[in-house]
């Protein structure tokens, strides 16, 4: 169906003028969306379709529309050739973060082997998506993992993180919570972060779990097979040290 959506846009857009109205696009995109604010306009690789980047409950996200925005698109842009996924490359690299300015006193530190590649995690120990990434990250080798307690799914249930976090041994305590669904023996009642990563992470826009920034500060919204994750850590390592 994507791969059908990309061809279609592609014979409509080749009808389209190759210039967009932008001033339109921002007026009738903001007033269909609820008056969401337009960040940005721009052409995509398709002739005639035009990205618009928009501040949602999540965060950026987009939306595709012709030149004179008499229809809106909502969905991802396919490379039939490469298999690649334009939308969520995009996604990834506007709704990227400064890594520096990341407050990693409130995560738990996870290191295996020599850290060298470097992985935030904003999860909470109830999301049934995480509780199946953890399977995966199991299987990193070289890496550091910083985890920012994020219980947003089972809210009544915070308290086990803030057990994790009051842990002898915080990160045994947080990785068995998270993968076995383990509660730590420890009292809850020492001082958490947890209140200010739910304030942070509102404020980069992470509406959901897992949430993954990469070495260089790009976002991926959920959980990716492990093969993909390598690739994505790869590439990123690889755009942070070319800076």
């Amino acid at each position: 169906m994507r791969i059908l959506n990309v061809m279609l846009w592609a014979v409509l857009g080749a009808a389209l003028p190759a210039s967009a109205d932008e001033a339109m696009i921002r007026q009738v995109i903001e007033s269909k969306l609820g008056g969401a604010k337009v960040e940005g306009v721009q052409a995509t690789p398709v002739q005639g379709i035009f990205e618009v980047r928009f501040a949602g409950a999540e965060g950026t996200r987009i939306v595709y529309t012709d030149a004179r925005a008499t229809h809106i698109f909502v969905g991802e842009i396919i490379d039939t050739k490469t298999d690649r996924n334009l939308t969520e490359e995009r996604l990834r690299r506007i709704s990227a973060v400064s890594m520096d300015a990341m407050p990693y006193d409130l995560a738990v530190k996870v290191q295996r082997g020599s850290g060298k590649q470097k992985l935030v995690v904003f999860s909470d120990p109830y999301c049934p998506a995480c509780f199946k990434f953890e399977k995966t990250l199991a299987q990193l080798d070289d890496v550091t993992i910083h985890y920012f307690m994020y219980p947003v799914i089972r809210p009544e249930r915070t308290d086990h993180s803030k057990a994790a976090w009051c842990s002898a041994d915080r990160a045994k305590a947080w990785l068995e919570l998270a993968q076995e669904h383990k509660v730590p023996k420890a009292s809850p009642g020492c001082d958490t972060p947890i209140d200010k990563i739910l304030a942070y992470g509102r404020k980069l826009g992470v509406g959901s779990t897992p949430t993954l920034f990469l070495a260089n500060g790009e976002r991926v919204r959920g959980g990716v097979a492990l093969a993909q994750l390598r690739s994505l850590m790869d590439e990123a390592g690889a755009k942070k040290g070319g800076k």
